[in-house]
């Protein structure tokens, strides 16, 4: 899983850089994303970043990724504590 947070200046960057995300992941924060896949997706979703975006990113923006392992341990508490269980509607 990776964990990603960003404070982008350039607001046409920070829009395609959270459609980028959203193709992946789900918006937990405003400017923070969760996103679960395969290692290869990861992967791919960090090279892109790396070799798309890094160079278009200023010296004022701020990007962070945190690749959780699925030993490390999430605690959640409020509306977030909802995100830890997998929701069943059957209709």
């Amino acid at each position: 899983m990776l964990i990603v947070s960003y404070d982008i200046s350039d607001t046409k960057l920070r829009t395609r850089f959270s459609k980028f995300l959203c193709k992946f992941g789900v918006r937990i924060q405003y400017s923070v994303f969760e996103i679960r896949n395969s290692d290869r997706v990861l992967q791919n979703i960090k090279a892109k970043i790396e070799g798309y975006y890094a160079k278009r990113f200023s010296q004022s923006d701020s990007v962070l990724i945190f690749d959780l392992s699925k030993q490390c341990q999430i605690i959640r508490y409020g509306y977030a504590k909802n995100d830890e269980s997998d929701l069943l509607v059957v209709g």
